[in-house]
C-alpha cells in the first residue's frame, strides 16, 4: 500500500512477481498471494489470466460503475457524457474543510458539470477539491478531455480514488438545478453527497450530486 501511494507502480501498471515481493517483504509466496487477493477484493489490484497482476486503473471501463451506482430503469446501457459547466478556485468553508481535512481558508477547487446518459440531463454534480493536489485544473483542460473524470484525474494529476462513502437523502430541486436537469421547480431529486479517498484514507474530493431519477434509480448490491 506505501508502495502505492508513493506511485512506485502506476495505475495500469504491472507489479512485481509473488516470489519477487515474497524475498523483498522476507514472507512466504502463500502469505503474498493472501495479501493480493485481499487487495483485488478491495480494487486496488487486478489479476489477469496467464498475464500478470496489475494496479487497478479507472481507465478501466468496468470501473465507471464502480462509483456510479444509477441504473436506468429499463435496464438499457446508455452513452455516458461529461459535460463541464464551471471550475473556480475559492477559500474552503468551514464545511468543505472539515470533509476534506483542510485548515479553514484553504484554496479548494469547484467544479460543476452535469452528467448526460444518451443526451438527457441525469445528474448535476458540485465538486469540491484541494487546490493543492489539482493545481492547475481549468475548465478548459476538463473541456478537451474525453475521459471520466475519476479517469481524468488519475492521467492528468495522479490522483487515483480508491474508496468512497455516500450519504443519500431526497431533496427539492432549486431553481437552477430544475433548469439545468430539465425538471420542474421542487421536483424530487436524490442527493448523493460523497467523500472519495485515496491512498493513505485521505479525502481529496467531497462531491454532491443531485440525481434525475424519474427514469433512473440508485443500485447498490448487498453481500
Amino acid at each position: 500500500m506505501r508502495a502505492l501511494g508513493a506511485g512506485e507502480w502506476a495505475p495500469g501498471a504491472a507489479i512485481p512477481s509473488e516470489s519477487e515481493l515474497a524475498a523483498r517483504f522476507g514472507v512466504s509466496q502463500g502469505t503474498v498471494r493472501k495479501a493480493i487477493d485481499e487487495m483485488a477484493a478491495e480494487n486496488l489490484l487486478v489479476r489477469r489470466q496467464g498475464k500478470g497482476t496489475f494496479v487497478a486503473s479507472h481507465n478501466d471501463p468496468r470501473s465507471f460503475y464502480r462509483f456510479l451506482r444509477l441504473t436506468p430503469d429499463d435496464g438499457r446501457v446508455r452513452q455516458a457524457r461529461s459535460e463541464p459547466l464551471s471550475c473556480r478556485e475559492e477559500a474552503a468553508s468551514a464545511a468543505v474543510a472539515n470533509v476534506l481535512q483542510l485548515p479553514v481558508g484553504d484554496p479548494v477547487i469547484v467544479l460543476e458539470r452535469l452528467l448526460r446518459f444518451d443526451g438527457d440531463p441525469v445528474v448535476l454534480d458540485e465538486l469540491f477539491l484541494p487546490a493543492s493536489i489539482f493545481a492547475g485544473l481549468t475548465l478548459e483542460l476538463l473541456q478537451q478531455s474525453e475521459r471520466s473524470l475519476y479517469s481524468f484525474f488519475e492521467s492528468q494529476f495522479g490522483v487515483r480514488m480508491i474508496r468512497a462513502e455516500e450519504r443519500l437523502r431526497a431533496v427539492a430541486a432549486d431553481a437552477k438545478a430544475a433548469r439545468l436537469l430539465g425538471v420542474p421547480d421542487a421536483a424530487p431529486l436524490l442527493l448523493v453527497e460523497r467523500v472519495a479517498y485515496t491512498y493513505g484514507d485521505r479525502p481529496v474530493e467531497w462531491r454532491r450530486g443531485r440525481y434525475a431519477t424519474l427514469n433512473y434509480h440508485y443500485f447498490n448490491e448487498l453481500s
